[in-house]
């Protein structure tokens, strides 16, 4: 187990997924921070998959902080669109797009289509250092489907328009801690998490 005094740059400036996280990784004892925190500006997202992508932001923060690092990337899987938005779920609508301009996008294209079927896939990766050559690394996915309207207020990105099968509710209409129990990033950070808990404790 880490010492209550080892700091964790989280690479990331999206409050509601440096919540979960933290949330996630709270018994680990250890102390979290966003980079942004840390004047850290993310860097150009190059990968075409979730794990090069979070091995990138990970590496990047690890190097500007020189403090461990956490990373994850993740996006919204959708069947009928031939796997868009995927890795570029954030930035969809385009670079400086926000949440609104991305769903909007996601419901036209998909207007008329009756299969909705999509998952939310997440890919975290934990670095000492920038050259890390061992990073741990875990994926886990979230399946679902697409909603014809934006239902919920909670959560942040697609949430409002992932139907979470069995719940009768999108994700935005789940607690925090109902979220974090099934959702990708909460699947892929519990097992992150032990997987330090065993690299800390070796």
């Amino acid at each position: 187990m880490p010492r209550s005094h080892t700091k964790i740059v989280i690479a990331t400036g999206n409050r509601g997924k440096l919540r979960e996280i933290a949330s996630l990784l709270a018994d680990l004892g250890v102390e979290v921070v966003a980079q942004a925190d840390l004047g850290v500006a993310p860097p150009e997202e190059t990968g075409t998959t979730f794990v090069e992508n979070a091995l990138q932001k990970a590496r990047h923060a690890a190097r500007a902080t020189g403090l461990p690092a956490i990373a994850d990337d993740s996006g919204l899987v959708v069947a009928a669109l031939d796997g868009r938005p995927g890795v570029w779920s954030a930035r969809y609508a385009g670079p400086a797009a926000d949440d609104a301009a991305n769903n909007a996008k996601l419901l036209r294209e998909l207007e008329g289509v009756r299969d909705r079927s999509a998952h939310f896939h997440c890919a975290a990766v934990f670095v000492r250092d920038e050259n890390d050559p061992e990073p741990v690394i875990t994926e886990a996915s979230w399946h679902g489907e697409i909603a014809a309207a934006e239902e919920g207020t909670g959560g942040f990105g697609y949430d409002p328009l992932f139907r979470v099968p069995g719940r009768g509710c999108t994700s935005a209409e789940l607690t925090a801690e109902e979220k974090n129990a099934l959702s990708h990033r909460g699947q892929a950070m519990r097992a992150l998490h032990d997987r330090l808990r065993a690299k800390f404790r070796a």
